[in-house]
């Protein structure tokens, strides 16, 4: 699965994107974070503040409750501001 990181995400991740095979205990957007902030570090900063991250599950705009089973890329990003 190929996960990205957008805005401060990213800065706290250190990276944009990642390749990563989670365990199989690993179902829904909200399991894929938690399991992402044992990486590391700035993970763990990153993932700190859930109701701060929003996701795309293979480009489509989903809740955190949302399955990631058979998903191919997930995208983490803080919440959209327009002008």
């Amino acid at each position: 699965m190929r996960v990205l990181y957008f805005a401060w995400v990213r800065e706290a991740v250190g990276v944009d994107e990642e390749q990563v095979a989670p365990p199989a205990e690993v179902v829904t957007v909200a399991d894929l974070v938690a399991w992402l902030s044992g990486r590391s570090e700035g993970h763990a900063r990153a993932f700190a503040d859930r109701s701060r991250l929003r996701a795309a599950v293979d480009q489509a705009f989903v809740p955190l409750d949302a399955s990631v089973e058979g998903a191919t890329e997930v995208a983490i990003f803080p919440p959209v501001t327009g002008g």
